[in-house]
């Protein structure tokens, strides 16, 4: 009996160590998500998809951009795009056009394209001078032609969780999330920012069915904006499992905002001055170098949602491609007539 005794006090003592052990050891950053890394695997696969339609005797798919005025910002753009689609075997070309063309003369050139049977995929880049409508323009595009997913029947086809062309950097986002390997089902998510083309959808992804024909994250999610008091956002940050920053607003999101080992998703892209250099950079909606001590997940600004974006233009414009294969302009024509 003295011999189980001693026994059991020697297996107390190492079960304390061990816990002293796990408590005092220090708690380590959050993983980096590269979106760098991400966005080469996309492409590699798009590269594939494209090569197999290739070999099938088909086509490649071709992208128009059409880029208004001399915004240095969209030229950056568009260049990244359009080197990213010769990089996966996708045929672009770039219309450039002054700052002071007239919306009808936009529309005009949107409908030639829409109607170029060699052209599979059309973006606009945003955001446009101010005396044209964008969202005249974003309806302008075809549908089934809208790399972009900006038409409102696209968008009407995400909120109803059907196939459809996604926005890219949504898409980008929900991908980094699944790819991850982060768990969606159940948990808490804030997505702080509410734009139609970027907050919104990414909303619409989260917390919407998995059964159904495009799967969502089935999450439950809190959508805060610009009249959000940053003490209430605070409250739903504190418990949410997954926080995506998309309001455009630097270091919206600092450490005391978020629990530990929540995955944080920064959309932002901000240009700020930086006091050391002299120069500007570019930084998120999150303080990263706080934040990253705090949480289980990060991704950088800059290589974190920016390369996704364009990786998931390229799965569009691949998308659109296919979609010419299955459901010819012929075909759609005849169903019309009949």
């Amino acid at each position: 009996m003295a011999a189980i005794r001693t026994l059991r006090k020697l297996c107390q003592h190492s079960q304390h160590q061990l816990c002293k052990l796990h408590t005092s050891a220090p708690r380590q950053e959050a993983v980096v998500i590269s979106g760098r890394k991400l966005a080469r695997q996309i492409r590699e696969e798009a590269r594939v998809d494209v090569d197999k339609m290739v070999l099938a005797g088909h086509r490649r798919p071709h992208l128009s951009v059409v880029l208004v005025g001399e915004n240095p910002a969209s030229h950056s753009y568009v260049l990244n795009k359009t080197r990213a689609a010769a990089d996966v075997g996708i045929s672009s070309e770039t219309i450039l056009k002054q700052s002071d063309i007239s919306e009808e003369e936009l529309l005009d050139l949107i409908y030639k394209l829409n109607t170029d049977h060699r052209v599979d995929g059309l973006l606009v880049q945003l955001p446009l001078p101010d005396h044209i409508d964008e969202r005249a323009i974003c309806n302008a595009v075809s549908p089934t032609k809208d790399v972009d997913g900006f038409h409102v029947v696209n968008v009407g086809r995400l909120c109803l969780d059907q196939s459809t062309m996604l926005p890219a950097t949504p898409w980008g986002v929900w991908e980094i999330i699944k790819r991850t390997g982060i768990p969606t089902i159940g948990k808490n998510v804030v997505v702080a920012g509410r734009s139609k083309n970027v907050g919104m959808p990414i909303a619409m992804l989260l917390h919407t069915d998995s059964r159904h024909e495009r799967p969502g994250g089935d999450a439950t999610v809190t959508i805060s904006h610009r009249h959000t008091p940053k003490e209430q956002l605070s409250q739903h940050t504190k418990i949410a499992d997954i926080i995506v920053a998309a309001a455009g607003i630097p270091n919206l999101i600092t450490p005391d905002m978020i629990k530990e080992g929540a995955a944080v998703i920064d959309v932002g892209i901000n240009r700020v001055h930086d006091p050391v250099t002299g120069k500007s950079r570019l930084v998120g909606d999150v303080d990263f170098e706080g934040v990253r001590k705090k949480a289980g997940f990060i991704t950088p600004v800059p290589g974190g949602v920016g390369p996704m974006t364009v990786a998931m233009l390229m799965k569009n414009t691949i998308k659109a491609a296919k979609n010419v294969l299955l459901f010819p302009p012929e075909r759609i024509r005849m169903a019309a007539a009949s």
